[in-house]
């Protein structure tokens, strides 16, 4: 496989996540409202349910595909995508609809984590780093175009389609995966899966006090931005009134988190992973307090220009926060790397899926239960920061 094929073939395994919870946002009132959701907050746990089924599918696939392989462990978690969409379309209430959207979500863990693996077997250092960032660079192009997809697709035909329409792109990657990807990990270097290694490197984790900390921060940094996921389609649909404008919209709060991305990877080099991350965090904290009391005190109700200019700097910082959190927190794991990136990767998720749906259901039809999130959430993620490099600092 060539060079860009393989970049294409890798960004497509990582991408298939964040297209199946951005293309179901326009959907999620029709969906409610054919399944008989009385509550309209409780229609979010369409989106929390998948994110419950990425933290359990870490724990799983990292080990299960150094044990048996790359591709078998890729046919499985697109097994366990493609009965969760199957479950899905077929669903007639919300519990049937949440068991499919955790099983997608627990498949689709498999195509994310061992899409990184296959990259870390066939390159290492700088190509390494350079593929990553090329599947990265087009990872990012997705969450701005799903909600484009799942609002054209409500344009002509029914809710369910979105799903088919994931369940076939599944497919095709299945083929294209199956055809044209060698398995990465030869026989001879693959390891048993044993309890005892996984828990000792849990132990690691949780008493190594830098590692801890961040995986923290990081869990309570994505609490916010979980909870804003969750509210998002109510606040810009219906409060806002946009309609079918919403993709547009959450297209710009997208590329916010994109751009930041790339400016990180200028900006790391030059100032350092401790330094991006404490700034980062104090203004997600500075930022959404300041509004906060901008709501409370002069302005209730902001307008969506007002909201939109706070919206996409706030989550500009959290886009800094996203990618060098997890680095920091697997520094001194470096040992451990695969069972410390799985352990690391699914308690920070453990902990935004709780914060971030109850941030989610206090949606009571203003923005001030989202913006707090980011306030609460990014003061304590700070606290957590500022926390761990003062343990680094006693330790040297």
């Amino acid at each position: 496989m060539k060079f860009g094929e393989f970049v294409a073939l890798m960004a497509m395994m990582i991408s298939l996540t964040a297209l199946s919870i951005d293309a179901m946002l326009p959907a999620l009132t029709e969906i409610g409202s054919d399944l008989g959701v009385t509550e309209a907050n409780d229609n979010q746990l369409i989106i929390s349910i998948l994110f419950l089924g990425l933290a359990f599918g870490q724990l799983f696939y990292g080990p299960l595909s150094d044990g048996i392989g790359r591709k078998p462990s890729v046919y499985i978690g697109l097994l366990f995508f493609a009965i969760g969409c199957l479950v899905s379309i077929f669903a007639e209430n919300l519990v049937v609809m949440l068991i499919g959207r955790g099983l997608q979500g627990f498949g689709l863990s498999g195509t994310r984590t061992i899409s990184v693996a296959i990259i870390r077997d066939r390159f290492k250092g700088a190509q390494m780093a350079q593929v990553m960032s090329f599947v990265m660079a087009t990872f990012i192009i997705v969450p701005t175009l799903a909600p484009f997809l799942g609002q054209g697709i409500l344009l002509i035909a029914h809710w369910r389609f979105i799903f088919w329409t994931i369940l076939g792109l599944g497919f095709i990657l299945f083929l294209w995966f199956s055809i044209r990807q060698q398995e990465t990990l030869p026989k001879e270097k693959r390891t048993k899966f044993e309890i005892d290694k996984m828990a000792s490197a849990a132990i690691e984790v949780f008493t190594t006090r830098v590692s801890i900390g961040y995986t923290i921060a990081a869990g309570f940094i994505s609490s916010a931005f979980v909870g804003f996921l969750n509210s998002s389609q109510q606040v810009f649909q219906v409060q806002f009134g946009l309609g079918e404008q919403f993709p547009m919209f959450f297209a710009i709060i997208a590329l916010s988190v994109g751009t930041a991305s790339f400016i990180n990877g200028k900006m790391v080099i030059r100032y350092g992973m401790k330094i991006m991350v404490r700034i980062a965090s104090i203004c997600v904290s500075v930022l959404s307090i300041l509004f906060l009391g901008l709501m409370l005190g002069y302005i209730q109700s902001p307008s969506l220009l007002l909201f939109m200019i706070y919206l996409c700097t706030t989550v500009f910082f959290v886009g800094i926060l996203f990618g060098n959190l997890n680095s920091m927190a697997m520094e001194p794991l470096g040992h451990i790397a695969g069972m410390g990136a799985a352990i690391v990767g699914a308690l920070s998720t453990f902990i935004s899926v709780p914060f971030g749906t109850y941030i989610g259901q206090l949606y009571d039809g203003t923005v001030q239960p989202m913006v707090l999130g980011f306030a609460f959430f990014g003061t304590l993620a700070a606290l957590i920061i500022w926390i761990s490099e003062k343990s680094t600092a006693e330790q040297k």
